[in-house]
């Protein structure tokens, strides 16, 4: 379930005027970092581990960013962590 919603994610945040109301796509990613942070704490642990697995093992440098900054974007860690 989490690769399926990171690639939902990363489809919304590479896309182009034509694909997608940036308005809606803005709207959408701002409610998903609202739900994934507000997720226990044993969750989102479990979560940042797979995206950093995901990250480990990607080949597509854009991919891999977007998944290095997946955690801090979407809320599993604080700014201060």
């Amino acid at each position: 379930m989490a690769e399926a919603l990171v690639d939902v994610l990363w489809f919304i945040d590479g896309s182009e005027d034509e694909q997608m109301d940036q308005d809606d796509a803005v709207k959408v990613m701002e409610g998903v970092a609202h739900v994934v942070s507000t997720l226990p704490g044993d969750q989102r642990r479990e979560l940042l581990e797979l995206v950093g697995e995901m990250s480990a093992a990607e080949n597509n440098p854009a991919r891999r960013e977007f998944l290095e900054e997946f955690p801090e974007g979407f809320g599993l860690i604080d700014d201060a962590s």
